[in-house]
């Protein structure tokens, strides 16, 4: 059968045309669609589910052990905490808190007077301060958690190619870092299963298999800055100090934060003994304690219930030498007795934006103040200032500070050349390093007289003539901050101190204060 080739007629032509209109003749007319008018449609309850954010979609990979049994095995870290299950009950409740780990019938009861609400989290915790007294073993903890994070946590699906994640722990000091840097070096080098794991160390650092980094930093604000941050542990919050900053613990944080924020799981874990309050640890207690939030949590308890092995003897010894101090340091409560001494806007009000140090004028009778340092912990300040007749008030022309290390018969020579220069013949100090101090200056021809007032009087002193405008200040950050951290404190019979916080340093506050107060005793009569 033979068939007909058809032509395919081209588009546009008249065949096409004609076609076109055979069709339409033909088929069947298309069924209208119906009115909707007056006609009210339900919604489909089928939407369309929202895409993850990438924070959720990438996570890191978790080990199929978790943080207690790593304790409790005795090829991980069972040397350290299995031997006493009773002195860590509540510290492993803490811990299966902050991992999201279900707790026991006991725990609930530890975690609700540690945290003041009644359902445990259902996750890990993204941020969390520890308020517990001194000698809970909160050094060793932190630092558990850090060598349990870099080496059974895989971070690589949230970190970039060639990016390193680093796990941070942020101490008060040199000191306070060697510390938890002698934890983690323990935890890595003693266990067998964790010796291969690491690839190089150095005194502040610990480079880990799997782009994870281990790094020890003290309160610094630079010091924290440009790293992916994994975690962040910090340790005795409430007493960093700085002088780079006047809220260094705030700004600390606030620095570290941006680090967390593109890694999924990240963790930050404030902890310290209580200080006074105000600061971060004191704000986060006021804010979140005893509320029900998933991602903040706070927990609080005294020495004892954290670590049931100190002696109740020595106990009781600390409460009945300081019960204030004690209540603090070993019940895990903040003080009350603890006030600051002056406001910043009162300190900057007497500064003179600029003015860093003025020179010589021979008119002028000036005053000078030191405090004598032996080189090894504190500087070495001297303060100078004389009585302005016109303005009325106090004027602190300079303070120079020699930081350690120094020589401080180097540092005298030096001291006595500016007091010379300033035309000055004879110099007030504390008793510090009895005859020494007194020697060295009449060697150079300047006679030391000790300072009738003590520090605290000087200060006493001082904030009247800063509140009234009577003095006038250099325009210099140290001296602003050593002011502003200057504190208030009642000891036991109702004896006032004024000094600065513990770990913190008040020598060129000290200095200036000297001046400026023994220049105004002397009175506008002695100018000339």
């Amino acid at each position: 059968m033979s068939t007909a080739t058809r032509s395919r007629p081209r588009l546009g032509s008249a065949s096409n045309t004609s076609t076109k209109a055979t069709n339409e003749s033909t088929s069947s007319p298309r069924p209208k669609r119906p009115s909707l008018a007056g006609v009210t449609t339900k919604k489909t309850t089928s939407a369309k589910k929202k895409r993850p954010s990438r924070r959720q979609r990438i996570q890191p990979i978790q080990s199929n052990v978790n943080i207690i049994q790593a304790c409790l095995r005795d090829d991980l870290f069972g040397k350290w905490f299995k031997h006493d299950k009773y002195q860590w009950i509540t510290w492993f409740t803490f811990l299966r808190t902050m991992f999201g780990l279900k707790l026991l019938d006991p725990q609930l009861d530890i975690y609700q007077k540690c945290t003041g609400r009644k359902k445990p989290t259902q996750r890990a915790v993204q941020e969390a301060y520890l308020i517990c007294g001194r000698r809970s073993g909160k050094s060793r903890v932190l630092a558990l958690m850090a060598v349990f994070l870099a080496c059974f946590v895989d971070w690589r699906p949230c970190l970039a190619p060639g990016e390193r994640g680093t796990i941070i722990l942020v101490a008060t000091d040199r000191k306070q870092a060697r510390v938890m840097f002698r934890y983690i070096e323990a935890f890595l080098k003693q266990t067998d299963l964790l010796k291969d794991v690491i690839i190089r160390d150095t005194r502040e650092m610990f480079e880990l298999k799997k782009s994870i980094n281990i790094e020890i930093h003290t309160a610094s604000l630079r010091g924290v800055r440009g790293y992916t941050i994994v975690a962040a542990l910090l340790d005795e919050i409430a007493f960093f100090r700085s002088e780079e900053s006047t809220n260094p613990d705030t700004e600390i944080l606030e620095a570290l934060r941006p680090g967390t924020a593109t890694v999924p799981g990240s963790m930050i874990l404030c902890a310290s003994s209580p200080y006074d309050r105000r600061g971060v640890l004191w704000e986060a207690y006021q804010e979140y304690y005893g509320k029900e939030d998933p991602d903040i949590l706070v927990w609080k308890a005294p020495t004892w219930v954290m670590n049931p092995t100190v002696p109740d003897k020595f106990l009781k010894k600390q409460f009945r030498k300081d019960p204030v101090s004690a209540d603090a340091e070993y019940g895990g409560n903040f003080r009350m007795d603890v006030s600051k001494l002056v406001s910043e806007e009162v300190i900057l009000s007497a500064i003179e934006p600029g003015l860093y140090e003025l020179p010589y004028i021979a008119s002028h009778y000036y005053t000078g103040f030191v405090d004598v340092s032996g080189g090894s912990s504190d500087s070495y300040t001297l303060g100078i200032a004389h009585y302005d007749e016109v303005t009325r008030k106090v004027v602190l022309d300079l303070v120079r500070e020699w930081m350690v290390p120094f020589s401080p018969m180097e540092v005298t020579r030096q001291a006595v050349s500016i007091l010379k220069a300033y035309g000055i013949s004879e110099v007030t100090g504390d008793r510090y390093g009895g005859e020494w101090p007194r020697e060295q200056f009449e060697e150079g021809g300047i006679n030391y007289n000790l300072s009738p007032k003590t520090k605290t009087e000087l200060y006493q002193d001082l904030l009247p003539m800063l509140n009234s405008g009577t003095a006038q200040l250099v325009d210099m950050r140290t001296l602003k901050n050593q002011l502003k951290s200057l504190e208030r404190r009642t000891q036991r019979g109702g004896r006032e101190i004024i000094d600065h916080p513990p770990k913190a340093k008040d020598d060129v506050a000290n200095a200036a204060a000297g001046a400026v107060v023994l220049c105004n005793a002397q009175g506008p009569a002695d100018v000339f």
